[in-house]
């Protein structure tokens, strides 16, 4: 009996410590979601990042080999080192980046000999802590990271051969270890392109514990009691015995500035211990998150939208440090000076524009207020707003989508920074193209200026993506030119050309179809064919992207019913596909074909905003069956959890939008379009203070369909949300069905902003005066 009873009494004091653990919503997200992943079928080929929201320097786990965008996999069983990494994807690939590695009984250096076998059941990844086993040295290593800094925790075993490698990479490197100070210090140069010839991150690394044990590694050869090495491929080794349970911590730093700029980013970890830092890493992840709280009793998909919160504010990165007198600079990844100001990289506008900066605008204007005055210092340093920045203007996709990023920031209320500068920068891209990068500013603009369009027959690929992103981008342009009060003369020509989608238009098949520069379409002509005129996508992908007129593509459609009937052709058409443009079947293809959704392919971005469009041709109740469709089975809190590329947020807000209930399929409006909110209720604690409360009653899995709805307490009929509505504070009560509400959201003043509108309603108001 005493036994029993004290068996008993530990087990009440055990379950009294677990309650008092709190859950809170950092506790939701696994930053493993998406690391399941290959080149062949990507379920969002993302990586832990052990990070600070939008933080300079990410940490990783190491799996994949040196080099390799695939830096680590969940699949993999074993670690290679622990990576400083500033990756976006695995397309773009690394740049600055350095490993440090524990091993025990043998200096080792190469990645192969020094990797460990490890298991995801003596792992564990928060955004603002990891830790795992290292079975093969019996060494448990622990890290916890700040914007510029990290601390790192290794349990050791007894030993007498208990070492720390650091690895500087390839493509030029130098490392210096200085015993007296168990430091050490050093430069990486490794990237994949973007930077100028003076690219450097500099690293310093200070132990604890005094080295017994020195190696300085050059091309892969230790030399014992070596100290400096300048390499291609620089690295070191130090070393020391520890006692069995020995904790030594690495408190590391690093800069793209200088040497004296990395000692001073170390200053982030202050006099903090291991988990002193790890919990102002959870507190400041719980403040960032904070910004929105759901309260639901499904936790699956807490777990999932809290992981996409997560990811949606990460990038773009903070590319800036903060010097000795307090001032923000940053080390110019376009020209390679120490300037003033702001700088953000990581981020491709292709992706980000959709939803991840309308995303910024609405929750985290505090952040994208930097971000544009970032943008205006890459314009004065390079003559360009970035497309694709990595760190510098990289190569990557089309498009011209950096108007539509500085356009909806500003139209969302934004301030405090030179908009006259970015002014001069989307009307300067819109009718030039990067003089080294073709993806940067307009490929085709003579044409696209001169004919309407970007023809298929004068060797510039995806012509008919780039048109139709074009002509919303002049929308954009015409949109920010009205705001600032720019001559009518100036910006009636952004307008005309907004409706340049018009020209690839085919009656025949109702798509958009590359055309040649005598006017004639493009021929033979595939719907189904990916890339080609199309960027990562076929016709029945792009035909949607009119973001800014989707009545006008109602009317080239015939009306509504065959606007619709389109639409829904999209989810009916087979998972046909034609591949001979890549040679191959690309990964967007796997993943678009064995998601059983017809021709919808939600794993890439062109057709993310498609659901919300039946919302503009009256059956609104399409959109709700469809977003949930696709949250329910497409999005998941697992390693798997995407289906296709996450990039840099935009995936990840898509799912975070849908589950409020809206979406921002045309920025540069004010409008955000209903769906199907998936929470019972959600708060957003808005930057000046004012609150949205959405809740929705009688919500569940069978229950998508929007019956009815009031804001601030009135009947509430049509098919979007204003951000003023938002920005004020707002009372939002859905009421949901299992059947739809085919009446509700069908009147002709309760569909959503499109450009033809507004044009004609100008029109009709001229001769009305007259």
């Amino acid at each position: 009996m005493r036994r029993i009873g004290i068996l008993f009494l530990g087990l009440i004091g055990f379950l009294g410590t677990v309650s008092a653990q709190k859950t809170e919503l950092v506790d939701y997200v696994n930053p493993l979601v998406g690391t399941q992943s290959k080149i062949s079928l990507s379920t969002g080929n993302t990586y832990p990042a052990i990070a600070m929201p939008w933080g300079m320097n990410f940490w990783m786990p190491q799996t994949g080999k040196m080099g390799d965008g695939w830096a680590y996999t969940y699949d993999a069983d074993k670690i290679r080192g622990f990576k400083q990494t500033h990756q976006p994807s695995p397309w773009i690939n690394d740049y600055g980046q350095f490993a440090i590695m524990p091993v025990t009984e043998k200096a080792v250096f190469n990645q192969d000999e020094r990797a460990s076998w490890f298991s995801h059941k003596a792992e564990i990844a928060k955004p603002y802590y990891y830790k795992v086993y290292l079975a093969d040295h019996d060494v448990v290593t622990e890290m916890a990271p700040t914007e510029r800094a990290v601390m790192f925790r290794f349990t050791f075993p007894e030993n007498d051969k208990s070492y720390v490698v650091v690895d500087a990479m390839d493509k030029g490197s130098y490392v210096k270890i200085i015993p007296s100070e168990n430091k050490i210090i050093g430069y990486t140069t490794k990237n994949s392109g973007g930077v100028p010839e003076n690219f450097k991150n500099y690293f310093v690394i200070v132990f604890d514990k005094p080295f017994t044990y020195t190696a300085s590694v050059s091309e892969g050869v230790i030399s014992e009691g070596g100290v400096e090495s300048k390499a291609n491929h620089a690295g070191g080794i130090i070393g020391f015995s520890t006692k069995k349970g020995e904790i030594v911590h690495a408190r590391i730093a690093s800069s793209f500035i200088s040497p004296e700029q990395a000692e001073l980013n170390l200053k982030e970890l202050g006099n903090n211990s291991f988990d002193q830092i790890a919990q102002q890493g959870r507190d400041r992840w719980n403040e960032v998150l904070g910004r929105i709280v759901v309260e639901d009793e499904n936790i699956d998909n807490l777990r999932t939208f809290y992981s996409c919160l997560y990811r949606s504010v990460l990038f773009p990165r903070s590319f800036y440090e903060i010097d000795a007198n307090k001032q923000i600079v940053h080390y110019s990844p376009y020209n390679g000076e120490v300037l003033p100001g702001y700088m953000f990289t990581d981020t491709g506008f292709w992706d980000t524009f959709r939803c991840l900066f309308p995303f910024l605008n609405l929750m985290y204007p505090d952040m994208n207020t930097k971000m544009q005055e970032g943008l205006a210092n890459t314009y004065k340093e390079s003559g360009f707003l970035p497309e694709w920045a990595s760190p510098g203007h990289r190569g990557c996709m089309v498009g011209n989508n950096s108007a539509s990023v500085v356009a909806d920031a500003y139209l969302k209320g934004l301030r405090g920074y030179d908009i006259e500068t970015l002014w001069q920068a989307v009307v300067h891209g819109a009718n030039n193209v990067h003089p080294k990068v073709s993806s940067t500013g307009r490929l085709g603009w003579e044409y696209y200026n001169k004919l309407g369009y970007v023809p298929y027959d004068v060797k510039i690929n995806e012509n008919a993506a780039r048109t139709l992103e074009y002509a919303y981008d002049d929308w954009t342009i015409y949109k920010l030119g009205q705001a600032l009060g720019k001559p009518k003369k100036e910006i009636d020509i952004f307008a005309k050309r907004a409706m340049n989608y018009k020209n690839l238009f085919d009656s025949e098949h109702k798509l958009m179809r590359g055309k040649n520069q005598d006017g004639t379409f493009q021929s033979p002509f595939n719907p189904l064919k990916w890339g080609d005129a199309f960027t990562e996508g076929n016709s029945w992908h792009y035909t949607w992207s009119v973001f800014h007129d989707p009545q006008g593509l109602i009317d080239l459609m015939g009306g509504k019913e065959g606007f619709n009937q389109m639409m829904d052709s999209v989810f009916n058409v087979p998972p046909l596909f034609d591949e001979s443009y890549y040679g191959g079947v690309i990964h967007e293809i796997r993943e678009m074909q064995i998601m059983n959704m017809g021709n919808y392919a939600h794993g890439n971005q062109p057709i993310q905003h498609m659901i919300y469009m039946y919302n503009y041709s009256a059956e609104p109740w399409k959109a709700q069956y469809w977003v949930r469709e696709v949250m329910d089975k497409l999005y998941t809190p697992n390693p798997d959890g995407y289906c296709g590329d996450e990039d840099n947020g935009q995936t990840s807000a898509w799912y975070v939008f849908s589950a409020l209930g809206f979406y921002p399929v045309c920025p540069g409006t004010d409008e955000y379009i209903l769906g199907s909110p998936l929470f019972d209720k959600v708060t957003l604690n808005l930057y000046n203070g004012n609150k949205v409360v959405i809740k929705s009653q009688d919500n569940n899995k069978t229950n998508r369909y929007v019956s009815s709805m009031d804001v601030n307490g009135l009947d509430y009929t049509k098919n979007y949300l204003t951000h003023d509505t938002l920005m004020k504070g707002a009372d939002i009560n859905f009421k949901m069905s299992s059947t739809p509400n085919k009446v509700k959201g069908t009147m002709e003043e309760d569909l959503p902003y499109s450009f033809s509108k507004e044009l004609k309603q100008s029109t009709g108001t001229k001769k009305k005066k007259k």
